[in-house]
């Protein structure tokens, strides 16, 4: 499904890959950086717009891969 690739794949001395973060949870992450200095977005509405403009971007991306 789209974003659960993951945004930071490692791997370890012995050859395991640590996924960790999803890359639609790391945009979402990024957007709420902003939308946490914008005046014109309330806080309880953050979280969710957050996500939409996490899957806007996933949905962009997607045209050109």
């Amino acid at each position: 499904s789209k974003g659960n690739s993951p945004a930071f794949p490692a791997k370890d001395a012995k050859g395991q890959i640590w996924t960790g973060m999803n890359l639609r949870d790391y945009l979402a992450l990024e957007a709420m950086h902003g939308l946490l200095e914008a005046d014109h977005v309330k806080r309880d509405d953050i979280p969710a717009e957050a996500y939409r403009l996490a899957d806007l971007m996933l949905e962009e991306r997607a045209k050109y891969q």
